[in-house]
């Protein structure tokens, strides 16, 4: 494994992502209220570049008629087809065996694939990503 600086710590807000390049290949960099992570910018779905889509909340467990929202800016949702995936896990939303995790990226039809995840350092004011 290699390490390569991505980032300044004060580049990524809270709520925010940034796009690097890393070995020919893109990584959002979010920042999760202070706590740091790397997901590869291709949607399992068919390759779109998720870590462009809106960083948002998601509906929690309500009753009828109640809409209880919360998780802001946990979820990530893919700007082509709307799926969306928790950055803390990686876990798709709606079915879990869908991942935001370490594996060979696939966009054939049908293909079943999950998205490679970066192990990051902070060091000081810095951000380096392990590849």
């Amino acid at each position: 494994m290699e390490k390569y600086w991505v980032a300044k710590k004060a580049e990524i807000a809270e709520g925010t992502c940034k796009i690097v390049t890393v070995k020919n290949a893109e990584y959002g960099i979010y920042n999760v209220k202070g706590e740091y992570y790397a997901w590869r910018n291709a949607c399992p779905h068919f390759g779109a570049p998720v870590c462009k889509g809106v960083i948002t909340g998601t509906r929690l467990p309500s009753g009828v008629y109640e809409y209880k929202l919360g998780r802001d800016n946990e979820i990530v949702r893919c700007p082509w087809h709307g799926w969306e995936f928790d950055l803390l896990t990686g876990e798709h939303l709606v079915d879990p065996a869908t991942k935001l995790r370490q594996g060979k990226i696939s966009v054939e039809t049908g293909a079943q694939e999950n998205l490679e995840k970066a192990d990051l350092e902070l060091q000081s004011d810095d951000i380096y990503m392990w590849l």
